[in-house]
């Protein structure tokens, strides 16, 4: 097939899952001849994306303001003089824009519209956007299962799961840092030299499990063990007071040399690698667990409420490390098991990074052959 034109719009790339499952798609997309674009506020992302060979858009799509429908025109004059073949949207305002532009154009020619559904989004007409495509896909079964409960109206054919996936030789089992990050590691946090590293990963966002995460740790060296609480992420704007108000708690608790804040870190392989534990503790269920799956693709075992994408992942890989959500005495008894006495983690990836990609790319081209159909 001929090179295809692929427009992904989000709102911006500074990280997480959503952003760099786009990057990856942009840099699958180039390796195979095809012109890759990415629409978005920008981010810290940005570079690496355009290092790859794909082309950026500084659009700010995600924007909640009335006037961002100013760039309905704008992109639908874009996707017209580009012959852009698929418009690719990944997050609800820049798919109302997206979906606003693409309808007002030549159902003949205008690009095929494909949606993800990244997350257990609010039932309401603003989140119903996500289904508008001609294909949707769903990052996990429990994604697909949520979509069909709350929109039976639409198709179960129009639907594809396709699984967020890791690159097993970025996140090789039994993966070892290097001296020198384990130096400069211990210098930074000379408390985990003779501990029991318990990993927490993700923003400082309420609802993330951090407060469990605090009990958790409190208890477990109440009971003796040597553990140390890694509570690995950045604060999110608009959140200070809360992450603050986590700080204090450590801090009244007496665990400031057992509990660390570490704030955003890249290096997440090396942190998970040193972890004997990580865990997810989300009172919501997440749409997929990337970072589980990161962690368990090392053979680090990872602890986790049996719900959404984690509960699914971890019946799959590991299900010695499910709990049930909201059980802080389970949760307590289960991780001081699985201390002194853990499964080994399969070695064998269930998720690889490469089957995510070439499912995606084959949606796209098994569209652009498919009759149109608008939805």
């Amino acid at each position: 097939m001929a090179g295809l034109s692929v427009a992904q719009l989000l709102p911006a790339l500074n990280g997480g899952g959503v952003e760099r499952g786009t990057l990856e798609v942009a840099r699958e997309l180039v390796k195979r001849g095809h012109r890759s674009i990415v629409i978005s506020a920008g981010g810290r992302l940005v570079p690496e994306l355009v290092n790859a060979g794909s082309e950026h858009l500084a659009w700010p799509l995600g924007v909640k303001s009335p006037l961002t429908l100013r760039w309905v025109w704008s992109l639908r004059r874009w996707l017209t003089e580009q012959r852009i073949d698929i418009l690719h949207v990944r997050s609800r305002l820049p798919a109302w824009i997206g979906w606003l532009a693409w309808r007002g154009m030549n159902p003949a020619t205008r690009p095929r519209f494909v949606t993800t559904v990244h997350g257990l989004y609010s039932v309401s007409r603003y989140s119903a956007i996500m289904t508008r495509g001609e294909r949707v896909i769903a990052v996990s079964q429990t994604i697909r299962d949520y979509i069909r409960c709350h929109c039976p109206d639409l198709p179960p054919e129009r639907i594809q799961v396709i699984p967020r996936g890791v690159n097993p030789a970025e996140f090789p089992y039994g993966y070892q840092p290097s001296a020198t990050w384990l130096d400069a590691w211990y210098q930074q946090y000379p408390q985990l030299q003779n501990a029991l590293a318990l990993t927490l990963p993700g923003r400082l966002s309420r609802l993330k499990g951090h407060e469990e995460f605090i009990e958790l740790i409190t208890r477990l060296r109440d009971q003796g063990l040597p553990v140390c609480g890694l509570i690995v992420g950045g604060e999110e704007p608009g959140r200070q007071r809360y992450a603050a108000g986590l700080r204090e708690r450590v801090r009244t608790r007496g665990l400031s040399d057992a509990l660390l804040f570490t704030g955003h870190h890249t290096d997440m392989r090396e942190i998970y690698a040193v972890s004997s534990l990580v865990l997810s503790l989300s009172a919501q269920p997440e749409s997929f667990g990337r970072t589980a799956l990161e962690a368990l693709s090392l053979g680090t075992p990872v602890v986790g409420y049996d719900h959404g994408g984690i509960g699914e992942i971890l019946a799959r890989l590991y299900p010695a490390g499910l709990t049930p959500l909201g059980d802080l005495a389970a949760l307590t008894t289960k991780v001081a098991n699985l201390l002194t006495a853990a499964p080994p983690v399969l070695s064998e990836p269930a998720f690889p990074l490469q089957r995510m990609l070439d499912d995606t790319l084959a949606l796209y081209e098994t569209l652009i052959q498919t009759p149109r159909d608008a939805p």
